[in-house]
């Protein structure tokens, strides 16, 4: 036993001796500002830390030998530091993380017409982008109501059983009242009540803003309630290609593809989209629950950059439905006069768009933008035919200027 003790405190002062401290100081490899609650962990082992505020951290404890030192915070790439212990270290070693090439790009909020920051704005507004609009994009392809309904103070509400058109309310409000827009132009002008939401496809988008409360002080009488603004995705280098199919048990058929791609000079941007559904009666009662309907979409769009601080964009929206719902025996034949209960509405949309966009320097830009639009609305019941025809035009001008502590 005398000899056991002595062994014992050898051995553990020993292992003791050979435990080492290393102290870093990350920082950012462009901007060379410190970098805070960076993860620094020593692979193959628990020990983990985090930078403070001014960037440094210090891991206690660390084996003899070879070890690999590993950085990590989004928005950076992963970085590893091999180095051999022990270690003679006098000051903190330097590592310099570089930006992640899938940085996450900054919110910025167009529908207050200022292009600030999401964080510089007074107004309530809410965005919708990222992997929630993904998903809800991948649930419900067709159209924007998965989207916009699990939103607080948003109601998509069905305006008609028969052919399942559908508007939003805003805080209770009717849906007339709520402005929907596409890129900041107005998609239905008056005329977006009860059809804007069935007919615009989610996979061209990069965010959808919602101003819940009036903004008729920025878009007219129309925004009483609030609006929507469904903002498109705009061409990268690099290039992007989508193709979304989906069917359904009540045989519905989506068609969906995107494609975006831009060089220094010019970019285009193309969505085609193609939805349809066969009239579908789960309860047996010969009335279509879902109605029988055929959608065709093509948005084009091309970028021109004729400098780093001006951008042209020219593109085209358009929408072709056929929707007929009602008695089943009416959809499916049409000639026994005992059925002749049904709703059928035909529409057509085509709208221009135009865009020039110059910045002056940091805190100032000047937009022009200029929409003209032509929408067919055919509305078909029995005893009853509506034709309506809107031509409408859309222009603004904005010039905008903000800085620190405006």
């Amino acid at each position: 036993m005398k000899f056991l003790l002595p062994f014992l405190a050898l051995f553990f002062s020993g292992y003791a001796f050979a435990q080492n401290t290393w102290t870093g100081k990350v920082i950012d490899a462009d901007h060379k500002e410190v970098l805070a609650e960076v993860t620094v962990y020593v692979k193959g082992t628990n020990l983990i830390a985090k930078t403070d505020e001014k960037g440094l951290v210090t891991l206690q404890n660390i084996p003899n030998g070879t070890q690999v030192i590993g950085f990590k915070i989004i928005g950076h790439q992963e970085k590893t530091l091999s180095l051999v212990f022990p270690l003679n270290q006098t000051e903190p070693t330097t590592v310099a993380l570089e930006h992640d090439e899938d940085d996450l790009d900054e919110v910025v909020i167009t529908s207050t017409r200022s292009s600030r920051t999401i964080r510089d704005i007074p107004t309530r507004v809410e965005f919708i982008a990222g992997e929630e609009l993904e998903e809800k994009s991948n649930m419900k392809p067709g159209d924007v109501r998965m989207v916009l309904s699990e939103s607080t103070g948003i109601q998509t509400q069905t305006t008609s059983a028969t052919s399942a058109n559908a508007a939003i309310r805003i805080q209770g409000l009717d849906g007339r009242y709520t402005q929907i827009l596409k890129d900041g132009f107005p998609l239905y002008a008056g005329a977006a009540s009860g059809l804007g939401l069935l007919q615009i496809q989610p996979l061209d988008l990069k965010q959808v803003e919602l101003i819940k409360g009036s903004a008729s002080t920025l878009y007219g009488g129309g925004a009483i309630a609030g609006l929507v603004n469904f903002i498109s995705k705009t061409p990268k280098m690099e290039r992007e290609l989508n193709f979304h199919l989906d069917g359904t048990s009540a045989r519905g058929l989506s068609l969906n593809g995107f494609y975006g791609k831009r060089n220094e000079k010019v970019g285009t941007t193309i969505f085609a989209a193609y939805q349809s559904n066969a009239a579908y009666d789960p309860a047996d009662i010969d009335l279509s629950a879902i109605p029988k309907f055929k959608r065709y979409s093509f948005n084009p769009k091309f970028y021109y950059y004729p400098t780093a601080k001006t951008k042209l964009m020219m593109g085209l929206n358009s929408t072709f439905e056929d929707r007929v719902g009602g008695d089943m025996h009416y959809i499916n034949d049409g000639n026994d006069p005992s059925h002749s209960y049904f709703e059928q509405n035909k529409t057509e949309r085509l709208s221009s768009q135009i865009a020039l966009d110059h910045d002056f320097g940091k805190c100032s830009h000047v937009t022009f933008k200029n929409s003209v639009g032509y929408f067919n609305r055919k509305l078909f019941m029995p005893g009853y035919v509506f034709n309506g025809t809107q031509y409408s035009t859309f222009t603004e001008a904005n010039y905008a200027s903000h800085g620190e502590g405006i």
